[in-house]
């Protein structure tokens, strides 16, 4: 157990662990997330490429009723962080990665500063994007990096009952916006919403039209959870936009460590042939 030394949140949580952590490989999970007997195996292979800088794997729900809530399409299980609708089936390069599911090369993330601070989540706000700005800045830092989603490193990630309904998928939603309207400031728009546009022009629409030909099995309510989350969505990229322009303070940002915690595995080598990885895994407490 080693305490958060930086500011409160996940980011800063995650920076205490990444300056603890001793393998090659860091690997993260998180504490609500159970990871299979070979996620690791499977998480640090991409990396015998040296020009991968991060690799993340696939989150599968746990639901708290053993079913997904009757409004939520598989498109929009992001909003719970888990694997969605629309990522790929095998691996491949990705923008960026999963935070519940993810590993980076130590040398990556202390050159790049590690994990932002000032985003991600922060006890029960929903900020999010601080994995994918580490991995823009990782592609814009050098054009030949490599991120890469391998589906074959699962974790299975529990989804609690507060996240199940409506107003949560609005708030995350909402928040979402906000967050991406952050990095389009910092990073530029073109690299901070090009897989949403790629996302909303090609996946939502076919899930729309999907759900609205099983009204009578819930379809309905999931093709509007789509319209609304994208609505949700939009209406935080301009908040998030115009509260920038007249310095309105979007969400609190605490300026002193709180007490909190992590778990920091001991650097192993997984196979042979793989450099050696430690695994963090960050405690509620610390977010």
């Amino acid at each position: 157990m080693i305490p958060n030394t930086e500011r409160q949140g996940l980011s800063g949580a995650r920076n205490t662990g990444v300056a603890a952590a001793r393998g090659r490989i860091v690997a993260f999970l998180d504490d609500d997330a159970a990871a299979a007997d070979d996620w690791l195996s499977w998480l640090v292979q991409p990396f015998a490429d040296p020009d991968v800088a991060a690799v993340g794997g696939r989150a599968d729900p746990v639901w708290p009723h053993a079913h997904a809530p009757r409004i939520l399409p598989p498109e929009l299980f992001w909003i719970v962080g888990c694997s969605y609708l629309g990522l790929p089936t095998t691996r491949s390069d990705v923008r960026n990665v999963i935070g519940c599911s993810m590993a980076f090369r130590r040398e990556t993330l202390i050159n790049l500063g590690g994990f932002n601070v000032d985003t991600g989540r922060v006890g029960r706000v929903p900020l999010g994007c601080e994995e994918t700005e580490l991995c823009i800045k990782v592609h814009q830092a050098d054009a030949s990096a490599r991120v890469v989603y391998e589906p074959r490193a699962v974790v299975r990630h529990r989804v609690s009952t507060d996240r199940t309904g409506w107003s949560y998928l609005i708030r995350r939603s909402f928040f979402e916006g906000i967050s991406k309207a952050v990095l389009s400031r910092h990073l530029g728009s073109s690299d901070a919403l090009a897989s949403e546009t790629s996302y909303t022009i090609r996946v939502l629409p076919r899930g729309i039209v999907r759900e609205l030909g099983s009204v009578g099995r819930g379809g309905a309510s999931r093709a509007a959870a789509i319209v609304l989350s994208l609505m949700a969505a939009g209406t935080g990229y301009l908040r998030g936009t115009l509260g920038h322009h007249s310095g309105t303070v979007l969400a609190p940002t605490p300026a002193r460590p709180a007490p909190s915690a992590l778990v920091v595995g001991t650097p192993s080598a997984v196979t042979p042939s793989s450099p050696e990885a430690s695994v963090i895994r960050s405690r509620e407490a610390a977010r």
